[in-house]
């Protein structure tokens, strides 16, 4: 297993060509008042499907992960949620998007649920399962991956999302969440209006 981590790492690594990217100026479409074009959408909430509309995120900064239950990658959610814990209060919200694009979340929404918040304590919001990449890939990755040129590549790839809906940088799954020069990028985004 511990092989099987340290290939996908490298695998990671170099596909990806670096620990992170910023992302290339993308035009806005229009989008209801207050709303960034990105976060108009509705997705299913992971707990109990009942549609979620991404418009309550306007005005925050945003780290979008995809995520799976059963990768080497697996244990950044407790970083995630300690990070969403410490800066929420400033504007940090975490959406977590559960795939199976790499076979490794093979559970249903509801085991997903529960394996997050009893093996992490995971509170922050995360989404119904569905796949981040390719034809297949849901709105929102579709329009990360367009405005990054990045899908992506493994589990716990990060899109970093200003309060006016700007893409601003991607992450490989190879940055966690306690990475300093990651940290420092997203408390330079809480610290703009």
């Amino acid at each position: 297993m511990f092989r099987f981590f340290l290939l996908c790492i490298a695998v990671v690594a170099a596909v990806s060509g670096g620990w992170a990217q910023a992302a290339p100026a993308a035009p806005a479409a229009p989008a209801p008042a207050g709303c960034p074009a990105l976060l108009d959408q509705t997705f299913p909430r992971l707990q109990d499907e009942k549609p979620q509309s991404l418009c309550q995120y306007a005005g925050k900064v945003l780290l979008v992960v995809n995520t799976a239950s059963y990768c080497g990658f697996t244990p950044q959610y407790k970083g995630l949620e300690a990070l969403y814990a410490r800066y929420r209060d400033r504007g940090l919200v975490v959406l977590g998007f559960p795939s199976n694009d790499f076979a490794q979340e093979t559970g249903s929404n509801k085991d997903i649920a529960e394996f997050c918040e009893n093996t992490f304590g995971v509170k922050f919001p995360m989404f119904a399962k569905s796949s981040v990449r390719g034809r297949d890939a849901n709105p929102l990755f579709r329009q990360l991956a367009d405005r990054t040129g990045r899908q992506p590549l493994w589990n716990f790839h990060k899109y970093l999302v200003a309060r006016d809906g700007t893409v601003v940088a991607h992450y490989s799954s190879l940055t966690t969440p306690e990475d300093k020069a990651f940290v420092a990028q997203v408390e330079k985004l809480l610290a703009q209006p």
